[in-house]
């Protein structure tokens, strides 16, 4: 069980590392950008999100951790849309629907 909670982890701290890089993607330049809090922060959600990953493949095959962060995708779409009004058309929400419908067949019946 801890392994899955990891593996929940790894990705909740990929999301917020994806939203911290957009948070700080409005520097100037590329040194600026870089240099921004957020972009740290970023950067190391992303380095804490991969430790929790490794950690969660001790006891979880490849074939079904690697497909779940998938779920990022769906959590990044549909927060994006929420925060900052970023579209969600239909093409979208059918992207959404059939990477949550690929991670519940990944889990259905284990």
């Amino acid at each position: 069980m801890i392994h899955y909670l990891l593996l929940a982890a790894g990705i909740a701290l990929g999301v917020a590392g994806q939203f911290l890089l957009k948070a700080g993607a409005d520097a100037d330049g590329i040194v600026e950008q870089f240099l921004r809090l957020p972009t740290l922060a970023g950067l190391g959600c992303y380095g804490l999100a991969a430790i929790c990953y490794t950690l969660s493949l001790r006891a979880i095959p490849l074939s079904i951790a690697y497909p779940s962060v998938s779920a990022s995708y769906v959590i990044v779409v549909v927060v994006s849309h929420l925060l900052w009004k970023e579209p969600l058309g239909l093409q979208q929400m059918a992207a959404v629907l059939l990477i949550s419908g690929g991670i519940g067949l990944l889990y259905w019946r284990t």
